[in-house]
């Protein structure tokens, strides 16, 4: 069975008035179908600038160039018409400012059936049934057709999007902080939707956000991002509780932990800021932050490793760490601590 969605060597550039600006630089992403993926990172990272760029939804300013294969079909050598049919049916994104996605003047109702309407992908006289089954599928009352955007809270509005972007079936569904304005209880109950949906039909799972629990709750693989790259990829419970890149490390222990009272009182945040992209440091980006560089990080920019690779170099981990290079592995691991601090635990080959 072929994948659902490959990225290769994605790059994309901003053009402003003073100069280019490179935004993601060189993402790899592969998602099959029936699986979620998870992509993580700081605000800036590069993560909502992949998920634009996969349906071509990107300003005029944006210079595009890799390869994004849905279904093995290049979208950025789509022709227009192609592009247009491919979105809502193909691939369909949940975007995280619904307040700016919706349109203000429709009613809500009118806006689930447009992509319906513009795909007939049902028969004129089933549309309302069906906006009325989708408003039942995310929570919200059949009743709330009726409404306009502003008659309702965010939560509802976010989960209006979610109907739209169900609303034609998709194979595959991209969702930019999908959950991000909703309440605990809703988040979850959004959350068991959109995971029932990937194992019952198929469908595949693009997730993005900044909060690990959710990607590791929810997702069967995590991408953590940073400056525009990738710098660790595997198994979400992996890259959650065992990372191996110190920037990934710094993400998950800035989350409290359930039964950890010292990282419920003093949660670990991580100091300065992310890296102007106009202008990288050398070497490692992260290094600047990073507590455990070295001097060979100033002149090395890493690229991903295999973390614990067996006998053939195969590893379902990868970091772009100089600590995970070669040469660098033992035979126990070492988990990275952002404060500089390492924990080492045997490792099973």
């Amino acid at each position: 069975m072929s994948g659902l969605l490959d990225v290769r060597d994605l790059h994309v550039t901003y053009a402003t008035g003073g100069g280019e600006i490179p935004a993601v630089r060189g993402v790899n992403l592969s998602l099959d179908r029936g699986d979620t993926l998870g992509v993580a990172g700081e605000s800036g990272s590069g993560k909502s600038t992949v998920a634009l760029a996969l349906l071509r939804l990107l300003p005029a300013s944006a210079r595009v160039t890799g390869d994004i294969l849905l279904e093995g079909e290049n979208v950025l050598e789509m022709k227009w018409g192609r592009l247009r049919a491919v979105r809502w049916v193909g691939a369909s994104v949940v975007f995280q400012g619904a307040m700016h996605s919706l349109n203000p003047v429709k009613r809500i109702g009118d806006q689930i059936a447009e992509p319906l309407l513009l795909h007939q992908t049902v028969k004129p006289d089933r549309v309302a049934a069906r906006v009325d089954e989708l408003l039942e599928q995310v929570g919200l009352p059949t009743s709330r057709a009726q409404d306009h955007p502003h008659r309702l809270s965010g939560g509802q509005r976010q989960r209006v999007m979610i109907a739209m972007a169900l609303a034609c079936e998709p194979r595959l569904i991209i969702a930019d902080e999908a959950t991000t304005a909703l309440d605990v209880m809703i988040q979850a109950q959004i959350l068991a939707l959109l995971r029932g949906l990937v194992e019952e039909t198929g469908i595949g799972m693009l997730m993005i956000s900044h909060d690990l629990s959710v990607l590791a709750a929810t997702c069967d693989r995590v991408a953590v991002m940073y400056a525009g790259r990738i710098v660790e990829d595997g198994p979400a419970r992996d890259v959650v509780h065992r990372p191996a890149h110190p920037y990934a490390s710094a993400l998950s222990a800035a989350f409290p932990k359930i039964g950890d009272p010292a990282s419920r009182l003093a949660p670990r945040g991580l100091p300065g800021d992310p890296p102007d992209p106009a202008d990288p440091p050398s070497g490692c980006v992260f290094r600047p932050r990073c507590a455990v560089a070295e001097s060979v990080c100033a002149t090395v920019d890493p690229p991903l490793w295999p973390v614990h690779p067996d006998a053939d170099g195969h590893a379902d981990r990868h970091a772009a760490c100089v600590h995970v290079g070669p040469g660098s592995l033992s035979k126990e691991s070492e988990s990275v601590d952002p404060t500089g601090e390492t924990s080492t635990e045997e490792t099973s080959r």
